[in-house]
């Protein structure tokens, strides 16, 4: 990531082809496979497009409720996140994501609104719901 002068901060990640329909995405070092399922011509040899979807909501809201459990000097290991939605056409999208915590203990009421308030504070939750400016830039390797 990188931090500019006014406060702005850019993330990059990189896309490389690996054949057919699966690809290897790259950030700050890290890499993950996505592929599609055999019944779909791939190899199935990682997560689908969506499903990295899925895993960044819920690995974001998971952050921000461990971040609350930690503070609150909380149990945190063994926290699981759930995320649940529909695939729905006109036009195709991901629909009525739910977004379930499971703590590993109980908590008092309190602290269960506090870890659903930081979980709402989730980054890749408020871009979804606040659709950002996107476009489509076509290179060539020679230009």
């Amino acid at each position: 990531m990188r931090i500019y002068n006014d406060g702005r901060a850019i993330m990059e990640l990189t896309v490389n082809s690996l054949g057919d329909v699966q690809f290897e995405a790259e950030a700050r070092g890290h890499k993950v496979v996505c592929d599609q399922p055999e019944d779909n011509g791939g190899a199935n040899e990682g997560m689908t497009p969506p499903e990295f979807l899925l895993a960044s909501l819920g690995t974001c809201a998971g952050f921000y409720a461990v971040q609350y459990l930690k503070t609150r000097n909380l149990p945190m290991e063994g926290l699981k996140v759930k995320v649940v939605c529909e695939k729905v056409l006109g036009p195709a999208r991901l629909e009525n994501f739910v977004v379930t915590i499971e703590t590993p203990t109980a908590l008092s009421e309190k602290d269960v609104e506090g870890v659903r308030r930081s979980a709402e504070k989730c980054l890749v939750k408020n871009t979804m719901l606040m659709p950002p400016a996107m476009s489509v830039a076509i290179t060539s390797a020679g230009q």
